[in-house]
């Protein structure tokens, strides 16, 4: 009898410990993975806070803030992916809140003006060192010219005087 005694408390003590570890794991198993901060910040560091000038999403300090990010969080948890968040941003406080505006009406102008004055500055710089360089060559010519001259103005000179001197 000791022996099935002891089977029985030994088979109680196994199903105890494989239900104590069963229900150990249980919770673990059931946690879905919510967004991690570096997904947050990654959508909130191309926002900007709507109260704040110039401070983006994911750095500002303010309470308004961190009740943004946890909404980011949310909607992430919700399935909501990058551009839905940042379109229900844009539609409650404005595209103001973009850290890039969107393409589109007099924004595009963002996109093209920069470039375009660049191309400029590069051509205008590059007339100008042709023009410097040229300038340059014909001033070194003119000197040449001018020390020719100058050699045939004293030749002169001398034949006229020889001349003046004779007569």
């Amino acid at each position: 009898m000791t022996s099935k005694t002891n089977l029985l408390k030994f088979t109680a003590a196994l199903t105890l410990i494989v239900l104590g570890l069963g229900f150990a794991i249980l919770p673990v198993a059931a946690q879905v993975p919510g967004p991690s901060d570096n997904d947050v910040n990654k959508i909130a560091s191309q926002l900007f806070c709507p109260v704040c000038e110039n401070t983006p999403l994911d750095v500002c300090p303010t309470q308004a803030c961190a009740q943004w990010r946890e909404l980011i969080r949310t909607k992430l948890g919700e399935g909501w992916d990058e551009t839905k968040i940042k379109a229900y941003f844009v539609e409650q406080y404005g595209a103001r809140v973009l850290s890039e505006p969107p393409m589109e009406g007099l924004n595009s102008l963002v996109y093209i003006i920069p470039p375009a004055l660049m191309l400029v500055g590069v051509y205008i710089l590059t007339k100008a060192f042709i023009t410097m360089r040229n300038n340059s060559k014909r001033s070194v010519a003119l000197a040449e010219a001018k020390e020719d001259h100058h050699e045939e103005d004293e030749y002169l000179k001398k034949i006229e005087d020889e001349i003046n001197k004779r007569n």
